[in-house]
């Protein structure tokens, strides 16, 4: 098990620079850069900016030199200092941007697939150990309406709703009363309040597909003859459930977290504009308009990286759920 790990830590690397050399490639694909828009937005507005000038701004943010340098200048600045670079459009540096939104995302996003798979797990189990039940059907409507309702629908409905009868917004981070406010315990309460509701929502849109994929794999464990066999032995109900079919139906759950976690922190962009949450989605949407390169760059990075340690998290618990995964090419 250790060197199965091991050997999965070490392919991450080569990886992760592939990744790196990819996501600056995209970022340089579209025509011109930041520089460029700049100096055509303020040619656009009337001010006459002289071609000495220009040559000046291109030089300083250094777009006068090859991708390949400003790329290895990068990379060396995020291995060896970990600096993401400058953002031109914020006008600071990229960690700076990061340590205020990513903690907000992070939080919002774990706690958002902790609250579906809540939900999801147990409506999920249930409907596949009484199938085609009233409950059952139930619970395969309310999934189908999930799937099927946009986020941002959800958001808009829920937010007039909370305002409409409770009189509080639950837009941005805080109220208006604690914007300036120095830390204390009515601010933290402010907070949590704001937070519920892009928390609920964002875990409501992937509850209704997580209920059917938990059915469906709990469904096709029960038919099987271990299970049959069990039954015919007097093992207890609740033993032959939660020993070997529910575990086993979780696998294809824990297989999709390399694609889970980055898509809940970049999907749930159009939610946090609607709830004027200030995370990682919208911050990727602006700066990807303005050419903000260093920072989209930064942003593609850390969700490919996602996608990358969310993988090898399932690699993990399926090796150990499965010791033909672990044992693959050992001889063992």
């Amino acid at each position: 098990m250790i060197l199965y790990i091991v050997r999965r830590v070490i392919m991450l690397f080569p990886i992760l620079l592939l990744i790196s050399i990819v996501s600056f490639i995209v970022i340089e694909l579209p025509p011109g850069d930041w520089v460029s828009n700049y100096i055509t937005n303020l040619r656009n507005s009337g001010i006459e900016l002289q071609e000495e000038e220009a040559a000046r701004l291109t030089a300083m943010y250094g777009f006068d030199q090859p991708s390949y340098v400003r790329y290895a200048k990068w990379m060396q600045g995020i291995v060896t200092k970990g600096d993401f670079g400058w953002s031109f459009q914020w006008g600071k540096p990229v960690n700076d941007i990061l340590r205020e939104r990513l903690p907000f995302t992070i939080l919002i996003s774990f706690s958002a697939l902790i609250l579906s798979w809540l939900i999801a797990i147990p409506v999920g189990i249930y409907s596949a150990t009484h199938p085609y039940s009233i409950t059952d059907y139930i619970a395969t409507i309310l999934a189908f309406v999930w799937v099927a309702t946009p986020g941002f629908l959800l958001a808009f409905v829920a937010a007039w709703l909370v305002f409409h009868y409770t009189g509080f917004s639950p837009l941005g981070l805080n109220s208006t009363d604690f914007l300036d406010a120095p830390w204390n315990t009515a601010k933290l309460i402010d907070r949590i309040k704001h937070l519920i509701l892009p928390i609920v929502i964002i875990g409501l849109s992937g509850t209704g597909a997580t209920i059917r994929v938990m059915r469906a794999n709990l469904l096709d464990e029960l038919k099987k003859q271990y299970v049959t066999t069990a039954r015919s032995k007097g093992v207890p109900e609740l033993t032959i459930l939660f020993k070997y079919p529910v575990r086993i139906a979780f696998n294809p759950l824990f297989s999709t977290i390399g694609w889970l976690l980055p898509a809940i922190i970049s999907g749930e962009v159009i939610i946090s504009v609607v709830l004027s949450i200030p995370t990682m989605g919208p911050t990727l949407l602006r700066a990807t308009l303005a050419q903000d390169m260093y920072l989209v760059g930064s942003i593609v990075l850390i969700l490919s990286s996602l996608t990358v340690l969310g993988t090898l998290i399932s690699d993990i618990y399926l090796a150990w759920a499965d010791p033909r995964i672990r044992f693959e090419g050992t001889g063992k």
